[in-house]
């Protein structure tokens, strides 16, 4: 029940944004400073956030009309073999984020970007790698 509750909450909030986001992009003739772009943060956040939740809903919905397929969606979201091969998936996107992520920071670096821009995606990468590291040596201890 509290799961319901929230996936209505999200929604409600999700058509929220995108209606304050959509009327802020119409009615402000001559945006100045963060008000360029917080309309259109508000769109996009409100678009996913209600199709989270409307997936949520939807997700739910059909499982309380057929409780075989939840039951199998379940044990598939269980089996060590779907687990394996979503592990396996994320350490290669880890692995190409690496590699793009430096190349986009070199880019901006040559570029000309703002030195602000390229230290906050510096920092970002560092942070990336600090928590692989991180979990490398638990994991390692624990094995």
């Amino acid at each position: 029940m509290k799961k319901t509750i929230s996936s209505f909450f999200l929604t409600l909030v999700g058509v929220g944004l995108l209606a304050g986001g959509l009327y802020f992009i119409k009615t402000i003739e001559d945006p100045q400073g963060m008000l360029r772009a917080l309309p259109y943060i508000c769109v996009g956040l409100g678009c996913g956030i209600f199709g989270h939740g409307m997936g949520e809903l939807i997700g739910r919905r059909l499982m309380k009309n057929n409780p075989a397929a939840a039951k199998q969606i379940e044990i598939e979201k269980k089996d060590e073999r779907n687990l394996a091969i979503a592990n396996r998936a994320k350490a290669k996107a880890y692995d190409m984020i690496v590699f793009l992520f430096g190349a986009l920071i070199l880019a901006f670096a040559l570029m000309g970007i703002d030195k602000i821009t390229v230290l906050i995606l510096v920092f970002a990468y560092l942070f990336i790698h600090g928590y692989g590291a991180y979990y490398r040596v638990k994991y390692y201890k624990e094995m």
